[in-house]
């Protein structure tokens, strides 16, 4: 019982729902045993159900606040119901009583408080309903109607005799229909998947409908027998809705995608058609036929509209296709056909230029503020990108903070188009600042295919990006080594001819472009932890002692540091680490041997002796280059790396005189 009801259903309530249930398997049993009839059955077991369906509603209405007026419209209509069941019972004799009597009138009293009830629950729902929601439930209220009128109301109006009684049995039969159309209705617009509230109240009011036109067809051919299981069906009914009122509120979901959603329309548009068919081969009356022909023709709407959402979602799912989901530029399929197009007509002698751009500086925000305001920014960014090219070109985004601009005509990076795009995509804060390296491409003199232009584009706005990345380098290298100068003018000669040297080696090993210039700037930058080294240790005349010594092993990791806050510089201060660790390992600060060792770092370190060794100390005279050069083969593969020693031996005479790099 409790999986069957919610949570908030008292004890008393449970306990009325255990009896029903009861009540409603003896009654079925004494029907199917014959036993129907007897009054014990017919009259107190069947109103005591009805009676504890109704108290159950009731109880519903007075203790639980939300819906409060549907269900107690609703049990309305079963009080009313019941009501009218005690009248027949007290009134009939031999189980008939004659037409238009006051259990009649009770009765059709109850189909519009259950009509009302029905018509709240649906507007609760409104907000979810669509025009293929309205049309799915006509379908199915049209093709219940006529199948309905086809199936009971030919023989209705065949066997009543007298004109009150027609009217009455034909009133039940119409009421019955809008019951039913009520409850299509409210199926269709359900995606015909209720839920168990809405399926049980579907349940108790179609069976009531359903019941109804069976007895009026048994009574209309002569086949109704009393105390049968049909008569079991009308309390069933009214303890569904009970049911119904008390099941757990859940939220409601339309999937209108359900198989469900696409297959009952079909199947209600057979029904239909199945009903004009009988009109050929039986009398069947003309409501059931003008319902039947309304519900083909609903069902033909809903096809047609079915057809225009599709078009719809089509066209959507093409625009999403081409469309970056975060700022709604165009995205990279869209760029790329546009560019397809441009690159025809540029052929065609109407030239264009593209411009690509790269934010500068993005990566960092992200870090510091977190995606979702990264997110925030490029939707910024590109709403400012989108108003400055509006009427002179047009903007997409890449992905990433890669953005793009087609513009009409030859133009080069002064043109206003360009600068107000490239300004666009500038924006500045508290501890941020975001720019743009841009590439620009003429369309077709510099390329005319569209493979060639982006990657002609990216690798032109990756050399500004680099030339700024290599201006600011050379910045903080030029002010370090101001600094180094200014604290000790001999140790930046050294450092010169030190980068001179390690230049000269790494291209002679085969080191080219940025990893040459990073050795060279890491023999530069080598000693720049000694700032920190005090100078009673630096100009010590005579050997340092334990202490001293550990001292002065710490300038490495400490030059590393202070390289490291410029990130220009990251990949100089690995260098500059590893700058005085040996080849076999018994070098500081890590003690690593070997490859291990950057080969970067290997050639700083052979440059770095051999300049010390050819330099003039207050203890001692400077060696001869021969002698030198011996000394390092000397310790070459222990202290030093025996290819950066070849190396450097056949280079430094071409490298005695130092050049700029």
């Amino acid at each position: 019982m409790s999986f069957m009801l919610g949570r908030t259903a008292p004890q008393p309530v449970r306990i009325a729902f255990a009896l029903m249930l009861s009540a409603l398997a003896v009654h079925l049993v004494a029907g199917l045993a014959g036993y129907g009839e007897l009054p014990l059955f017919a009259a107190w077991v069947y109103n005591g159900v009805e009676l504890l369906a109704v108290a159950a509603l009731v109880a519903r209405v007075v203790l639980v606040r939300r819906q409060r007026l549907v269900w107690a419209l609703l049990a309305g209509y079963a009080a009313t119901t019941t009501a009218a069941d005690l009248t027949w019972s007290a009134l009939a004799v031999n189980g008939e009583l004659d037409a238009g009597g006051l259990p009649d009138v009770l009765y059709y009293a109850a189909y519009p408080l259950a009509y009302a009830g029905v018509v709240l629950l649906l507007r609760g729902r409104a907000r979810w309903f669509t025009p293929a929601l309205w049309l799915d439930g006509l379908v199915g209220a049209l093709t219940l109607a006529s199948l309905t009128a086809a199936v009971v109301l030919t023989p209705v109006l065949a066997s009543s005799s007298e004109a009150g009684e027609l009217v009455i049995n034909v009133g039940y039969v119409i009421a019955d229909v809008l019951l039913l159309c009520f409850v299509g209705l409210a199926a269709g617009l359900s995606g015909w998947k209720p839920g168990r509230s809405w399926a049980l109240i579907g349940l108790s009011l179609s069976s009531a409908a359903v019941i109804d036109a069976i007895y009026s067809y048994q009574e209309a051919t002569g086949n109704y027998a009393a105390g049968s299981v049909l008569s079991t069906l009308w309390p069933a009914g009214l303890v569904a809705l009970a049911f119904a009122a008390w099941q757990p509120q859940r939220p409601t979901s339309l999937d209108r995608t359900s198989l469900a959603g696409a297959a009952m329309p079909v199947l209600f548009a057979a029904v239909a058609l199945a009903v004009l068919g009988a009109a050929h081969w039986k009398t069947v009356t003309d409501p059931a036929v003008i319902l039947a022909l309304a519900a083909l023709i609903a069902v033909a709407a809903r096809g047609a509209l079915t057809y225009r959402e599709n078009l719809q979602l089509l066209r959507h799912t093409r625009q999403e296709a081409l469309t970056d989901a975060l700022t709604g530029l165009g995205n990279r399929r869209q760029m790329t056909r546009d560019l397809e197009a441009t690159l025809a007509e540029a052929r065609a002698g109407r030239p264009s230029t593209l411009a690509f751009f790269d934010l500068d500086g993005f990566k960092g925000y992200n870090d510091a503020f977190g995606h979702n305001a990264g997110d925030a920014l490029l939707h910024r960014l590109a709403s400012a990108l989108r108003a400055a090219t509006a009427g002179t070109g047009t903007a997409y985004r890449l992905g990433g903070d890669e953005f793009c601009v087609l513009l009409p005509g030859a133009i080069g990076l002064d043109a206003p188009a360009v600068q107000a795009a490239a300004a666009a995509l500038r924006e500045c804060g508290n501890g941020f600042r975001i720019g743009a390296s841009l590439g620009l491409v003429s369309l077709p003199d510099d390329a005319d295919q569209a493979a060639r232009a982006l990657q002609l584009a990216d690798e032109r706005m990756y050399a500004n990006k680099d030339a700024g990345r290599a201006s600011a380098k050379r910045q903080t290298r030029d002010l370090l080594m101001q600094v180094l100068g200014e604290r000790e003018p001999d140790l930046r000669r050294h450092t010169d001819q030190v980068a001179a040297h390690a230049a000269a080696t790494a291209r002679r090993l085969g080191l080219v472009g940025e990893a040459v210039d990073e050795v060279a700037r890491a023999a530069e930058l080598h000693d720049i932890g000694k700032l920190a080294i005090p100078e009673s240790i630096l100009d010590k005349p005579g050997p340092l002692d334990d202490a001293e010594w550990n001292l002065m092993r710490e300038h490495t990791i400490i030059g590393e540091r202070i390289l490291l806050a410029a990130p220009a510089l990251a990949p100089v201060a690995a260098l500059v680490r590893a700058s005085h660790e040996r080849w076999d390992g018994a070098g500081y600060p890590d003690g690593v041997a070997a490859a291990e060792i950057p080969l970067g770092a290997r050639i700083v370190a052979v440059c770095d002796a051999y300049d010390a060794m050819t330099s003039d100390r207050s203890y001692r005279r400077a060696l001869p280059h021969d002698e030198a050069i011996a000394e390092l083969r000397r310790h070459s593969g222990t202290q030093f790396d025996p290819a950066v020693v070849e190396a450097f031996a056949t280079t430094i005479p071409a490298a005695r005189f130092p050049t700029a790099v």
